[in-house]
């Protein structure tokens, strides 16, 4: 079996040879050569065509950000960031992602990450999936058609909302949408939440993605979208019109009180599936108390979170919709949820916010 070829790119010659020996140290890869900006990157990508590259956000030349964009459009190549934890790391961290990355790795202490073998484990499994990611990656392109055809009629959205207006904030208070994304997810849930209009029921959100990298998340989603969108906080009451975003390393749950339905961050339940949060976690509640008025959406990601999810939602007469594999980064928790027969509708993500629109106008009887 021929071995996973990686280029490695860092500005520090200590985290390139660092991230070199961890990878080395996995039989199944072989580290083809290492950059020291992202000018190098794209030519070494050009050259040497690895299989997968691990890209620093900050550096002199050339940053992570410009050369991912570069690399996606001249030579799409699974690529995974290493950012630190911090504000600016999340923004540039989820700007890369935008521009094609297919996920990231955050590094423990900043940005030279002395004690980076703590994570060598996590680093040897996501190069692993990045491996097997399809390489059409750029989800923006995804979303070219849509853009296009809202362009050439000024009226789109008002068409949109006309398409759901007249439900009543009673009826909304009764529905909600439920979406599960992990890796290649971000920008797709980003496009779906900005192509959804007002007058929609609350819409709760598990991206697989670490604490800090959420909220920074939420905030870019508010900033181009119709609805409210938030890191959901603890004992905040559900609206209509928010989406409400799972902090990272917490599991969100939900708890009925008098006739609201209140959300609660718990940080001690266990990871389920490897990761915290977890799209079945969350789908047990909104199940719970939205039963039949459920819309459960499974996105791109590695693994099988969210496939009971999507079950629960079916056995309470829900209505479930799977991203197509054509469009995924990594085919499998939407592929998990179709081979369990829970999906009523598998989908290219441009038609997602209509047909969450359309069932919406259903449950509420329109």
């Amino acid at each position: 079996m021929s071995k996973i070829k990686v280029l490695v790119v860092d500005d520090s010659a200590f985290m390139r040879k660092v991230l070199e020996d961890i990878l080395k140290a996995d039989d199944e890869i072989e580290v083809v050569a290492t950059a020291r900006d992202g000018k190098e990157a794209i030519e070494l990508a050009k050259k040497l065509e690895p299989n997968v590259i691990t890209m620093d956000v900050e550096m002199p030349i050339m940053n992570g950000i410009d050369a991912t964009k570069q690399i996606m459009e001249h030579k799409p190549t699974p690529i995974l960031m290493l950012s630190a934890i911090t504000k600016q790391g999340s923004e540039a961290t989820l700007k890369a992602l935008d521009n094609g990355a297919v996920d990231f790795i955050e590094k423990p202490s900043g940005s030279v990450s002395l004690d980076i073998r703590t994570i060598g484990e996590n680093i040897i499994k996501k190069v692993k999936a990045a491996s097997k990611s399809t390489a059409r990656i750029k989800s923006s392109r995804i979303f070219e058609t849509i853009k296009k055809e809202e362009k050439s009629d000024n009226n789109a959205l008002e068409k949109t909302i006309e398409k759901i207006s007249g439900l009543s904030p009673e009826k909304l208070n009764n529905m909600a949408i439920m979406i599960g994304s992990s890796t290649g997810g971000p920008p797709v849930v980003s496009e779906i939440i900005s192509n959804i209009p007002k007058n929609m029921p609350p819409i709760f959100i598990v991206q697989h993605m670490p604490r800090g990298f959420t909220r920074v998340f939420a905030e870019r989603m508010n900033n181009n979208s119709s609805i409210t969108v938030k890191e959901a906080e603890h004992g905040e009451l559900v609206k209509p019109d928010h989406a409400y975003v799972a902090p990272g390393d917490s599991q969100m749950i939900l708890q009925k009180r008098g006739g609201n339905i209140y959300i609660l961050i718990d940080e001690d339940m266990p990871k389920i599936h490897g990761t915290k949060p977890t799209v079945d976690v969350t789908a047990e509640y909104v199940t719970k108390y939205y039963g039949k008025n459920t819309i459960g959406v499974i996105l791109t990601g590695i693994g099988r979170d969210g496939a009971n999810g999507m079950k629960m939602v079916k056995n309470k007469g829900g209505y479930t919709i799977a991203q197509n594999q054509e469009t995924c980064v990594i085919y499998g928790m939407p592929k998990t949820a179709i081979e369990m027969n829970v999906v009523d509708k598998v989908m290219d993500p441009t038609n997602i916010p209509d047909e969450i629109i359309k069932f919406a106008k259903k449950i509420g009887g329109r």
